[in-house]
């Protein structure tokens, strides 16, 4: 990230803005014991999240943010793994949901998402669900990326793949500035042929 970015990223204005969405992203889903969330970054979105779930696992990629949130919450019911999101290193079915908060635009390419979506399913118990959030472009969004990756998650088009994937989407709606999606691991897999 580049530096207005990091800097927004540990604002009281972008603490503000997660303490608004993150409950606007999760809804009254119910994301059972074990929760997954993927990019915490410095770990706003953890700090919320954290409270409102017994055991949470943050996979996080940037190796010197996964310290820092690692040292930071040491002895809390957060573990932090510094890892690839389109590698995950968890069994299957290990979690009972997984949540991701503004930032799949950081995964450098469309194919590189579908990836990661790809991932959650895998590692979700069936019936468990994948909730979140993420920005939508505009001149600010564009500003704050300069020398940063930017792929723009086109809302219109999440859903469908999402059902790629192999998802059950149970809502994708959006507002001025982000959107927010709900879908689910289906209780049986599809047969593939």
């Amino acid at each position: 990230m580049n530096r207005l970015h990091q800097w927004l990223c540990r604002s009281e204005r972008w603490r503000s803005t997660v303490a608004q969405r993150l409950p606007w992203a999760i809804g009254n889903t119910d994301l059972g014991p074990n929760v997954l969330e993927i990019g915490p970054g410095p770990g706003l979105t953890t700090d919320f999240l954290r409270t409102s779930v017994p055991r949470l696992t943050a996979l996080e990629i940037d190796p010197i943010l996964a310290a820092a949130l690692s040292s930071r919450l040491k002895g809390s019911n957060v573990r932090i793994i510094e890892g690839d999101a389109t590698r995950m290193p968890f069994a299957d079915a290990e979690f009972s949901a997984a949540v991701s908060f503004t930032m799949l635009h950081h995964v450098p390419s469309r194919e590189l998402q579908n990836r990661v979506l790809a991932e959650v399913l895998r590692v979700l118990n069936p019936g468990g669900f994948f909730a979140g959030c993420d920005s939508l472009q505009g001149w600010f969004m564009r500003l704050i990326h300069i020398g940063d990756t930017l792929v723009p998650v086109n809302p219109d088009t999440f859903g469908g793949r999402l059902q790629s994937a192999g998802f059950e989407v149970l809502e994708v709606q959006k507002n001025a500035q982000a959107f927010r999606f709900r879908a689910r691991r289906p209780l049986i897999s599809p047969v593939k042929t």
